[in-house]
């Protein structure tokens, strides 16, 4: 086969193993990227592009001094493979962290964070189509109660219009982190896909950076700002992007989209630890709505998941 040919790489099949080994990374990464939102408050007046180019910068390189030290073979994408990884670094990097700044100068956080907790829903309709299967019940059903369950954690808040409008990319942003994902993870695994959406990711802020704003951007941060920078590179991005691809391929992107249920937990964790206080009745409601969510979803049936059939790839 021509290594340049167009292929669509087919769906990694699923054998049975131990629901908590499979699941287990994910609910770390989506704690890390949760927990994250504290942090990323340090960044709130620096550049827009120009740090967050360093941070996945950052992250490639120990992407890819892992897969060496670690022995684990990164191919190069080929054909459509290109598309996908890129539509990935476009819309769940990129045009993400656009839609969150520009967002919230229309809506308030919450706004924002709701719209992002309603990725389950998403994530449990599309996800098995991309994998040839059929939606789960279970997880259709646990989808809609995990993202009540993380509204009553992040609350409701006030927006306009354009501020609808970048919720809902946001919401579309994060959903296409996942989904993009399903049709490359086959051939490229957790380790390859994180790699190249990063480095990808990294050149196109780079490009925006310079095209946006003046050289002098990378000089504006402070010291406590590119503290904030390091850790969301090392823990945000290199360990929770390999994390969260590592669940996916090995339960699929409908119940690895419950997961997501953690994230807003960690964040009101996190504040409740940074000095924002006790949570208050709502928060710990939203917490069991989730947890009952999660137990909905993630039960194990007992049965093995149905082996995808390959798709058909150009001679």
């Amino acid at each position: 086969m021509n290594e340049s040919a167009s292929v669509s790489a087919p769906v990694p099949a699923r054998s049975p193993s131990s629901p908590l080994r499979d699941l287990l990374p994910g609910v770390i990464g989506m704690v890390l990227v949760g927990g994250s939102v504290t942090v990323s408050r340090c960044l709130v007046g620096a550049p827009l592009f120009a740090p967050q180019a360093v941070r996945y910068a950052v992250a490639a390189v120990i992407l890819f001094a892992l897969t060496r030290a670690a022995r684990v073979p990164v191919r190069r994408p080929r054909g459509r493979e290109w598309l996908w990884l890129a539509g990935i670094a476009a819309s769940g990097l990129v045009l993400f962290n656009v839609a969150v700044v520009r967002g919230v100068a229309h809506a308030e956080p919450a706004v924002i964070a709701v719209a992002v907790a309603s990725v389950p829903v998403l994530l449990g309709l599309v996800g098995p189509l991309l994998e040839r299967q059929r939606p789960s019940r279970r997880v259709l059903l646990a989808a809609p109660v995990v993202v009540a369950g993380a509204v009553l954690v992040e609350g409701t808040g006030r927006t306009d219009a354009a501020g609808v409008g970048w919720a809902a990319l946001a919401l579309a942003c994060e959903a296409g982190f996942t989904l993009l994902a399903v049709p490359v993870l086959g051939r490229h695994g957790a380790w390859g896909v994180s790699f190249h959406t990063v480095w990808l990711g990294a050149v196109m802020l780079t490009g925006l950076a310079l095209l946006v704003e003046r050289p002098a951007s990378l000089a504006a941060p402070g010291p406590r700002q590119w503290t904030a920078v390091g850790y969301l590179a090392i823990m945000v991005t290199a360990v929770a992007f390999l994390l969260w691809y590592r669940t996916v391929a090995a339960v699929g992107a409908g119940r690895a989209g419950l997961l997501t249920g953690f994230a807003p937990l960690a964040a009101a964790g996190a504040g409740a630890v940074t000095g924002g206080g006790a949570p208050g009745p709502t928060v710990w409601l939203g917490l069991a709505v989730v947890i009952a969510g999660l137990a909905i979803g993630l039960r194990s049936t007992g049965t093995p998941a149905r082996e995808p059939e390959p798709a058909p790839t150009s001679p």
